[in-house]
């Protein structure tokens, strides 16, 4: 007895050893950009770089980082109360919510496997097998007769019908473990792990973009009711022309051709005042959507755009790939295939699996749990490839290529990340500076406006001359609200680029997504 606890004592040490074994190689995060290119010190397109220039300004390099409610910088309570919404409501968000589930409950599965597996079983059959049949006689039953001098039939049917059915009852445990020698499982479980931190990070990736889809699709909202404003009072400023006009005619001052041309600017002027409600049902519909509304029951009330963009943290370029989630995600889709490396490697090595069962058997319910019934049976195998054709060979070396075009997309998602932090830079700048100027020309255009009416009324012009310094005014004033739009709604794209005020603390560790979800998170949603 004691030798047989001492053998298994040290086979299960053996087995605890070798389980310490991980094959694969060992992850580093690797150099972030290609051929090994150092960090810029900061980002061209700045506005500190462009100190003389007038306009937007970024907020001082000591300004803390935006985080939490990003959108809470442009002060308007409308856009607040909508985004919070999208935060409770949005489908989408929660579609990559439920797969994070998924992915955390996939670690659950494999982590499983790192344990043996046990199982009861029980059985009851009950059988009745005759001493002939049919067919003819056994060789036994042939004998018999003989011996009996040729008696036939009657003695081999009075033994049949004493025969008695045969119950048979068994229960048992039964165990299984294939320990994990070479680290297959334990790889797999990694990469499991990255996974769900993958999920994690293209969860807070999803959220931001919808966030600032929303955003976006508000500003543009608000410039499409700046413009409606700004043609409404056209139409008005155009009517009264056109009154006066028709007065100047009727007494013989001006012409009909005057008050024809007024008659058509103000036609025109409704009719694009009209068209510009197309782009705005859209963009409230494209809200409803992303807080969760139907549209057909949605309503925004319409205010006009107003406000410049707020002074936005941008950090260093050091910070940027700690604040992207999608950067995290590549990295961390790049470790789970390294992870994966090791999961192949492991199959060139033996498998080993125990197995074990102890029960009871008996023909009667009585006598089931007696010593005398008792079995049991305990042994183990080892399976090793002799010759696979090279599968395992191929298996390693399609991991090893996922690997490298996980690297590949890696990188191409951190020079993404600066390639738009920049573009963002240069569009708000640039288009602050231009706003300031078409402001200038849409005070020029309204002087110029004025003095053509005057020139008109005192009879040195004809009409024609206002009809263009109205159009031209006209054209300045929306050209200034389009910059106005797409200064607000790049700004919002920038603080999108730098990754919306989140940082790579905020991804779940490892140990994290290996907790059970809560009761609430895992049942069904109606």
């Amino acid at each position: 007895m004691f030798k047989k606890l001492a053998a298994s004592s040290c086979l299960c040490g053996s087995l605890l050893l070798l389980g310490g074994c991980l094959i694969g190689p060992r992850y580093h995060i690797p150099f972030p950009f290609p051929h090994r290119q150092a960090t810029p010190a900061g980002y061209k397109e700045s506005p500190a770089n462009f100190k003389t220039a007038k306009g937007w300004k970024v907020a001082q390099p000591d300004a803390a980082m935006l985080i939490g409610k990003w959108w809470t910088v442009y002060h308007d309570p409308e856009l607040n109360r909508l985004e919070d919404s999208l935060e409770i409501n949005n489908q989408n968000i929660k579609e990559y919510f439920e797969n994070f589930m998924e992915a955390r409950a996939l670690i659950a599965e494999v982590n499983s496997q790192l344990y043996p597996t046990l199982t009861a079983d029980a059985s009851y059959t009950r059988s009745f097998t005759p001493e002939h049949n049919s067919g003819g006689s056994s060789s036994a039953q042939t004998a018999a007769s003989s011996a009996a001098g040729g008696e036939t039939g009657g003695s081999i049917v009075s033994a049949a019908s004493k025969a008695s059915p045969i119950t048979a009852i068994m229960t048992s445990l039964n165990l299984s473990w294939e320990p994990d020698l070479w680290g297959r499982i334990r790889n797999q479980l990694r990469a499991a792990q990255y996974s769900a931190q993958v999920s994690a990070a293209e969860l807070a990736n999803e959220r931001l973009t919808e966030e600032a889809s929303l955003a976006v699709y508000y500003f543009e909202m608000r410039g499409q009711d700046a413009l409606i404003k700004l043609y409404m009072d056209t139409i008005e400023a155009d009517r009264k022309a056109l009154d006066y006009t028709k007065s100047q005619y009727e007494t013989g001052i001006t012409d009909q051709i005057a008050v024809v041309e007024a008659t058509n600017t103000l036609q025109n002027a409704q009719a694009t005042a009209t068209n510009l409600g197309v782009l705005r049902a859209q963009y409230e519909h494209a809200i409803a959507v992303l807080v969760g509304r139907v549209a057909s029951g949605f309503g925004v009330g319409a205010m006009p755009l107003a406000g410049e963009p707020p002074a936005i943290p941008v950090g260093v370029p050091s910070q940027l790939m700690e604040r992207r989630p999608d950067v995290a995600a590549s990295e961390r889709t790049m470790a789970a295939a390294n992870a994966d490396i090791g999961m192949a490697e492991a199959a060139y090595f033996p498998t080993v699996t125990i197995s074990s069962q102890n029960g009871f058997q008996s023909d009667a319910f009585k006598d089931l749990f007696d010593v005398n019934n008792h079995f049991w049976s305990t042994g183990g195998s080892v399976s090793e490839t002799i010759f696979d054709a090279g599968l395992r060979t191929a298996t390693v070396h399609q991991y090893v290529a996922t690997y490298n075009s996980d690297l590949a997309a890696y990188r191409q998602a951190i020079l993404t990340a600066f390639q738009q932090v920049e573009d963002y830079l240069a569009q708000v700048r640039i288009l602050s500076q231009q706003l300031i100027l078409q402001r200038d020309a849409v005070k020029s255009a309204q002087q110029y406006l004025k003095l053509e009416m005057d020139r008109y009324r005192t009879g040195i012009d004809p009409y024609v001359d206002v009809v263009t310094a109205q159009t031209t005014l006209l054209t300045d004033q929306q050209t200034a609200v389009d910059a106005q739009v797409q200064e607000m709604t790049g700004s919002v794209q920038l603080i999108e680029a730098l990754g919306g005020g989140w940082d790579r603390s905020q991804l779940p560790s490892a140990h994290d997504v290996s907790k059970w979800p809560r009761r609430s998170e895992t049942q069904i949603n109606q």
